[in-house]
């Protein structure tokens, strides 16, 4: 079946150029005076990235800190002791406990966005990996979700610190603002996913690591990036 777009949207294409590429500030301007739906429209970027290797299949998984976080509000849940319990309250969880939680988890109550937990409590999650694993909720000593310091976790994941993770072709989307968001402050997120990424280049790939970049929002289209050298 073909796919139908709207008025609005055909409005938008129209003025695209197929071969055009902006530079993010370019680019910001022209996502932001898209955005011309009555709610508040997030900005994404995706990358396309080089992770083809002969010898093996490479995965970039890592954590991000936006300086101006993406506008989304996150619950973060805390599986952890008695004894962490009110650290967890005062660093702002949404919800914390033991017992309680993990039997909330088992029935299907998942009202959280972010699982922490302590080593202490990891013998304890049992078959939650099932339940958890497919939604991407497992907490990850890698990722920083398994650990003792409950306050600094729930107080990055509360304020821009985000999950980045490719696909099985090589794209990597993440969320990095509003509409409502200054030019600046998009440019700065971008600016710190983009560092990250390339951080996390693997030492065996050879050429450019980021292939292409796109920038659009929820509701408009997408405008490829400069990426420079």
């Amino acid at each position: 079946m073909k796919k139908k777009y709207s008025k609005r949207y055909k409005k938008l294409a129209d003025t695209l150029k197929a071969s055009e590429t902006n530079t993010i500030e370019d680019a910001i301007k022209k996502v932001k005076a898209n955005c011309t739906t009555k709610f508040n429209e997030s900005i994404d970027v995706s990358f396309h990235l080089n992770l083809k290797h002969k010898k093996e299949e490479i995965t970039l998984r890592t954590t991000t800190k936006l300086p101006h976080g993406n506008g989304k509000k996150v619950r973060v849940a805390v599986l952890c002791e008695e004894s962490k319990a009110n650290e967890a309250k005062d660093s702002g969880a949404d919800l914390y406990g033991s017992d309680n939680l993990i039997n909330d988890i088992n029935n299907g109550k998942i009202n959280f966005d972010k699982l922490v937990a302590t080593p202490g409590m990891m013998s304890k999650m049992g078959k939650l990996g099932k339940i958890l694993g497919p939604k991407g909720l497992m907490p990850n000593p890698k990722l920083g979700t398994v650990t003792n310091d409950v306050k600094s976790i729930t107080k990055s994941l509360k304020s821009g610190q985000i999950e980045i993770k490719n696909d099985k072709d090589g794209n990597l989307a993440a969320s990095i603002g509003k509409k409502s968001f200054s030019e600046t402050n998009i440019k700065e997120n971008f600016e710190a996913i983009k560092e990250t990424v390339l951080k996390e280049r693997p030492v065996n790939i050879k050429g450019n690591f980021i292939l292409s970049a796109f920038l659009t929002s929820t509701m408009g289209v997408s405008y490829k990036l400069k990426l420079g050298k």
